[in-house]
């Protein structure tokens, strides 16, 4: 993947035009079908690899001379690139010259992603001879495909290009087709360009996770970079591939804030983008970031993005100042920060809670720490740059602690737990969910401290108890929906599959809180289900239990990669250090897990107002910086 070129394939190498499989180009899809045979014959494959996030390398071999043996005597080896380009390699593995006849075979609907994963995808369209290559055309447009060298033959009815290659002993032969669609230039990944906003960190360690983890997941974020049209220098990362590979305000955001210590130009470009999406008309809506309605489950009805990215812009823009973001584009960003505020505050009106959806809908328990966060950091924010509101959020802020306390928590025998949600008639709906991990989540202030929870020490340690079951605690991460709820699905999207990012948050939420044992656990289960994804990890899979010899099931709609799981990557590993940056103040203050679960990790090449950071944890759980910015002290 090089958004927005996208390249999907089995592990056999062909394109057969089966299910998702092609290149694409901006959710459209520029080829279905691109099969190579050798002498006739389909090459049988051996291996396939991705070299990185955006091309994957497959090798097959073919036997052309008849009689001579189970040896082969032509490896044939495939580079694709997301941009629409396909290297065809023959290497001669025998001691004489051999001619060998080349074929590959081309289709495609250009079909748009919906109609295809809906199975709305019509037939191929005719092909025609253009230039060096074929060319389709349907009412949405055209694209082609060219070879280098020309084919000394091109038969458009069967979308055939043919050459003969004359292979010396030992002797090699290339040829490359590049993949365009009508009207589009060149794939330009962000990632790789110059204005990249991802500092190149890399970790090294004890456990073998963790370099390919955060090297991974740096990849995967660079080629997930999308950069506004209108403001070129801005970019965001889309939500994930193959099905969300545009912007989605609230995992945008969610994602450049877990890649806080990669910089802050990320944050900045995404505020600036999502900033210029606020609703400014006067209503009840004014100030909201719009987002879609999301699925929330069995027992609650969806929920809106909106409401969250809403609340989550000014809690970015606060911590983005704290990593190092300069004082004059924050102050540019402050007013639509201020916006976001002020719609929090009108829509909870004379009452203590925010409603999701708006208006009349149910009291969730993840909106309210959202909400709370953002007051809180809000206001620190305002106190920050001498404007007025801070006192009016910390009092609200204040309240709904004190209510929430009393108001959504569930008494049990097994100690009592917070509750999913209100329903409009003040009925708790008592279900426990990874969404809970939210209240651990309290955002960071001045001087590296962490804001005040929604949940009192008790109830806390309650909290991370039952996150360490095994009702949570899958083995390789904690489950959407414990297993002794009603409605408890291994599969569902929010009512049992493990969803990468909510572990990760609480695996920062227990670190800070100092519950490492809880913290600990599930960690070490999210590397190991990362080992099994290739260090890719998937945006959620299912949530069975984990045994010996077993491996996490894959969710068949989960995007892989997706920006919250890869951005998940580098939280996971920069929560072991406890990095905490006052850059303001001049400060960073380090608490890192004293238990070093995964013994000793180094991370380099981070940032932290605006130098290169860098710091060690010892086995002893004792950090050292080893890196940073001339003037920044370590804070007590």
């Amino acid at each position: 993947m090089a958004l927005p070129g996208l390249a999907i394939s089995t592990d056999q190498g062909q394109l057969g035009g089966q299910g998702l499989e092609g290149f694409y180009r901006s959710g459209r899809r520029v080829l279905s079908r691109c099969q190579v045979r050798v002498a006739g014959r389909e090459p049988l494959p051996v291996q396939a690899r991705p070299t990185a996030a955006d091309r994957a390398r497959f090798v097959a071999t073919v036997r052309v001379s008849p009689g001579a043996g189970p040896d082969p005597d032509v490896v044939v080896e495939r580079t694709r690139h997301a941009d629409g380009t396909e290297r065809i390699t023959l290497h001669s593995a025998v001691a004489r010259p051999l001619r060998v006849p080349v074929e590959v075979a081309l289709g495609t609907d250009l079909a748009d992603l919906g109609a295809i994963a809906s199975g709305r995808a019509g037939p191929e369209l005719p092909a025609s001879v253009h230039d060096s290559g074929l060319r389709w055309s349907a009412a949405v447009g055209g694209a082609s495909v060219t070879a280098d060298p020309p084919p000394t033959d091109a038969l458009a009815s069967a979308g055939l290009l043919r050459w003969e290659f004359d292979l010396s002993p030992g002797g090699t032969a290339q040829l490359e087709l590049r993949v365009r669609l009508d009207g589009a230039g060149p794939v330009r990944a962000m990632g790789r360009a110059a204005t990249n906003p991802l500092a190149a960190a890399r970790a090294t360690g004890d456990h073998p996770a963790v370099q390919p983890l955060l090297h991974t997941s740096i990849e995967d974020l660079q080629a997930l970079l999308l950069r506004d049209p209108a403001h070129p220098t801005d970019t965001h990362l889309a939500a994930g591939a193959p099905w969300r590979c545009g912007l989605a305000p609230a995992d945008a955001l969610v994602a450049a804030r877990m890649t806080l210590l990669l910089g802050t130009r990320l944050a900045a470009g995404t505020l600036r983008t999502l900033a210029r999406t606020q609703l400014r008309r006067q209503d009840g809506q004014s100030g909201m970031i719009p987002g879609p309605r999301r699925d929330a489950g069995a027992h609650l009805p969806a929920g809106c993005t909106g409401t969250e990215a809403t609340l989550l812009f000014p809690a970015l823009l606060a911590e983005a100042f704290r990593w190092g973001l300069s004082r004059q584009e924050t102050e540019e960003l402050l007013p639509t920060a201020e916006r976001c505020l002020s719609w929090l505050r009108a829509a909870v009106g004379e009452g203590t809670y925010l409603c999701d959806p708006q208006p009349g809908g149910p009291v969730r328990c993840e909106t309210q720490a959202h909400a709370h966060r953002a007051a809180v950091l809000g206001a620190d924010l305002l106190d920050a740059f001498g404007r007025p509101g801070g006192t009016v959020l910390r009092q609200w802020a204040r309240q709904l602690r004190t209510v929430f306390r009393e108001d959504f928590w569930v008494d049990d025998r097994g100690g009592g737990r917070p509750a999913a949600a209100r329903a409009p008639d003040g009925r708790l709906v008592p279900q426990l969910g990874a969404t809970a991990v939210h209240l651990l989540d309290t955002g960071l202030l001045g001087g590296g401290e962490q804001a005040p929870g929604l949940l009192d020490r008790v109830q806390t340690e309650q909290l991370a108890r039952l996150f360490g079951s095994p009702a949570m605690d899958s083995g390789w991460g904690l489950r959407g929906l414990g297993t002794k709820e009603a409605g408890y699905n291994p599969f569902g999207h929010r009512s049992g599959a493990v969803r990468v990012h909510e572990t990760a948050v609480a695996v920062a939420g227990l670190a800070a809180a100092g519950y490492e044992k809880e913290a600990g656990s599930l960690l070490r289960g999210l590397l190991a289900a990362a080992e099994t994804f290739g260090h890719r990890l998937p945006e959620m899979y299912a949530g069975e239990q984990r045994t010996d010899g077993s491996a996490p099931l894959p969710h068949p709609a989960a995007c892989r990669p997706a920006a919250t799981s890869a951005a998940a990557g580098v939280l996971l590993l920069s929560a072991l250090a406890g990095i905490r940056p006052d850059a303001p103040a001049g400060t960073v203050t380090l608490r890192p897990v004293r238990s070093a679960p995964l013994g000793e990790i180094g991370l380099t090449g981070l940032r932290i107002a605006g130098a290169p950071f860098s710091v060690r944890v010892s086995r002893l759980g004792l950090a050292m910086v080893e890196e940073a910015a001339e003037g920044l002290q370590l804070g007590s």
